[in-house]
């Protein structure tokens, strides 16, 4: 497995992503995420967005981070978002999902940015799995879906 930057809007990325509104859309029955994201809110050095491909060169994984800083929706200065982590299911449980955040942490610090915040749900319990062991507490709600009950929003210290 490896892991390549790629722009938001890049074929494969846009594959992973109707995947991850299908799951979406599976779990909570609502259409997926209707969060705004444009190609440009991952491009270097506000962002990034990362694709890891298998040994035959399939897009398995992807994940982004984009600059977000204090205004009406509840985000911090400095802050960094975490975007449409996902693993196809037929490699899930590998570690991949633990190599994309690792990474989207780094180039976010790196970045300067000082803390890395998600939103996930409570359909979603593999991802608050994963963020929970990798050091990511409940913090207070932000964004799009800080208003629903099934929001659950995450920080870590960069």
């Amino acid at each position: 497995m490896f892991i390549r930057p790629v722009s938001f809007d890049h074929p494969d990325a846009v594959k992973l992503n109707d995947l991850v509104q299908a799951e979406y859309d599976l779990r909570y029955g609502d259409g997926g995420d209707i969060t705004p994201l444009d190609p440009a809110m991952f491009a270097p050095p506000t962002g990034l967005y990362l694709i890891a491909y298998d040994e035959r060169d399939r897009p398995v994984a992807t994940g982004g981070w984009r600059t977000q800083n204090a205004g009406d929706e509840g985000y911090a200065d400095g802050d960094a978002e975490l975007k449409r982590m996902f693993v196809v299911e037929e490699v899930r449980g590998r570690g991949l999902a633990r190599r994309v955040l690792s990474q989207l942490e780094d180039d976010a610090r790196a970045a300067g940015r000082t803390r890395m915040v998600l939103e996930t749900g409570t359909k979603q319990p593999e991802a608050i799995g994963l963020y929970t062991s990798s050091g990511y507490e409940p913090c207070a709600k932000f964004g799009l879906y800080r208003d629903y009950p099934d929001s659950r929003c995450y920080a870590k210290p960069l």
